[in-house]
């Protein structure tokens, strides 16, 4: 079984947020971070396996990625309910269920592409650089009677 370099950051992070919270907290508030992450840790592991089977064309279609989508779902509000009904304390939960957050922002980080310091740019103070739209990434359209000032 091959784990996910942001699999395994996730668990480096849940595992030092238990040990923390077990040391600063209680250790009810400990067993929920960890019920929290390893919810967010099945749940990741469906999601990133369902994309690649959808991905890879193994999952034909829209509606059975929905399908595939909403039971994953539904299974874990069903784990989040049966945390919080036997009693989990609701912020060390919430806690362990982001813990995938900051795991996927360092591997993203990590696996960045490399600066091409190379690369053709504009210079700072290139006059096209007033025209770029960085919301539609594109370059506005000049309307006509506004004497050059672009709306």
């Amino acid at each position: 079984m091959t784990i996910d370099p942001i699999e395994r950051w996730s668990l480096v992070f849940s595992a030092g947020a238990v040990a923390t919270s077990l040391v600063v907290a209680s250790p009810t508030f400990a067993i929920s971070v960890a019920v929290g992450a390893a919810l967010e840790a099945v749940n990741f592991r469906s999601l990133r396996r369902s994309a690649q089977l959808l991905f890879s064309g193994e999952i034909a279609g829209q509606r059975m990625w929905s399908a595939v989508y909403a039971v994953r779902f539904v299974l874990l509000a069903i784990g989040i309910v049966g945390a919080v009904y036997f009693g989990a304390n609701v912020i060390g939960l919430a806690l362990g269920l982001s813990l995938v957050v900051p795991a996927t922002i360092l591997e993203a980080w990590r696996t960045r592409p490399p600066v091409n310091e190379n690369a053709p740019a504009l210079e700072p103070d290139d006059p096209s650089w007033d025209r770029w739209n960085a919301w539609l990434v594109r370059e506005e359209e000049e309307i006509e009677g506004s004497e050059g000032e672009n709306l």
